[in-house]
């Protein structure tokens, strides 16, 4: 494959478009096995099928658990900075249509929690605006700022507390008393109590479990890290691009071993359970974003090699549809395993769930395929990109990034 194809003189980066393919691939996959938040072991299932359960869940929880969302944290800013870019060299300050633009983002998450309430949507369009006092900072600050976050500095208070204040309290876990009350209404409710309990007991749960797990320090820095491959053209194929991915895949797989190693291992060397937890959320994130690392950089790779080429490719569509895509998944999804639909969450477990999965993200491949043949974007991505530009009709609109 030609250079050529890879210039951010193109109006897209194909490898980006199929990487954030193969992120909402995965995070189709683990929401079906999920049953998109609604956790149920079927106890009629077959000893064989529960071991075989076991193994894709854990495999499948590997590979992508936490892994998929930090890609599309990392390529959010990527985006972010194509944009800004692009409407830097037009001499338009870009900001304040990205706060509009995220405005519309939370609108569509807002929608989307009606069906999920673990949608993302309204996460990114809050911890967005952090890119902008960020942008125009030099490279170097804004690589600290996001190395500071990744840290996770609340954690490590709370370690430290921990350690060396024995009147040191850690905040209640509250996500959990809110997905227990979650149960009320996905066991029996019809799909208005559904969409109700999303938007105020589910929302509310999602939010906690994402403040306790350290994401709305780890979303921002991953977004700025987006922004700074963005800066540095490192999704531009090149020989020195291509050395650096080599390194960032030897270097992250060597992190990842003891970060892994020791998150593994943690809960039977250390007795206090209030530092256990302080740690794993810690190192769990540290671990997520390294195998990140080991993923983007393989996938970058490979993309170059022309047999895998052709491959990885069918997933274009996929990424550049990736708002449609996520939003669908949550509509079918719900509709699937919930009670107001199929109910299918009471027969299904993660060797059903994926089957279930891989059929619809064939499905929606298959429509993405189709629907770009006569339209540049999805329909959701036309929508934003409309919207976003909708009152400012004297200035010329960009090209989608």
């Amino acid at each position: 494959m030609s250079e050529n194809a890879f210039s951010l003189k193109s109006p897209r980066i194909e490898v980006i478009d199929a990487l954030r393919g193969l992120a909402i691939m995965a995070i189709m996959l683990l929401h079906n096995l999920e049953h998109f938040d609604f956790y149920h072991l079927p106890e009629y299932l077959p000893e064989s099928i529960k071991r075989l359960d076991k193994v894709i869940w854990d495999t499948l929880f590997f590979l992508f658990a936490g892994k998929s969302y930090a890609i599309f944290s990392l390529l959010f800013g990527f985006s972010f900075f194509i944009q800004n870019d692009n409407q830097a060299k037009k001499g338009n300050d870009f900001r304040g249509r990205f706060v509009w633009r995220l405005a519309i983002l939370f609108v569509f998450g807002l929608v989307n929690t009606l069906f999920f309430s673990g949608d993302i949507l309204m996460m990114y369009a809050v911890l967005g605006l952090i890119l902008i006092p960020v942008c125009n900072l030099k490279t170097k600050y804004v690589l600290i700022i996001a190395a500071f976050l990744m840290t996770l500095p609340l954690e490590w208070y709370n370690f430290f507390n921990i350690l060396y204040n024995p009147d040191y309290v850690l905040p209640a876990n509250r996500s959990n008393a809110y997905y227990g009350d979650m149960y009320t209404y996905l066991r029996d409710g019809s799909f208005m109590d559904h969409a109700v309990g999303n938007v105020t007991i589910g929302r509310w749960a999602s939010m906690f479990w994402s403040w306790e797990n350290g994401r709305f320090f780890q979303a921002p820095a991953l977004f700025m890290f987006g922004m700074i491959v963005g800066r540095k053209q490192l999704f531009v194929a090149s020989p020195a691009n291509n050395a650096f991915w080599k390194k960032a895949l030897l270097y992250a797989s060597i992190l990842f071993i003891p970060i892994f190693g020791f998150k593994t291992f943690l809960p039977d060397v250390v007795a206090n359970k209030d530092l256990v937890n302080s740690l794993l959320i810690i190192f769990t994130s540290w671990s997520n974003v390294t195998f990140m690392v080991v993923l983007v950089s393989t996938f970058v790779l490979l993309y170059q090699k022309e047999a895998v080429n052709k491959v990885l490719t069918k997933l274009i569509p996929f990424g550049k549809m990736s708002l449609t895509c996520y939003f669908t998944q949550s509509i079918l999804g719900s509709f699937i395993y919930y009670r107001f639909g199929l109910g299918l969450y009471q027969y299904t477990g993660a060797t059903f769930g994926l089957l279930i999965g891989i059929v619809l993200f064939l499905l929606q491949l298959s429509f993405c395929t189709w629907w770009l043949k006569t339209h540049r974007q999805g329909p959701l991505e036309s929508l934003w990109h409309k919207l976003t530009w909708f009152s400012f009709a004297k200035e010329k609109k960009p090209v989608s990034a």
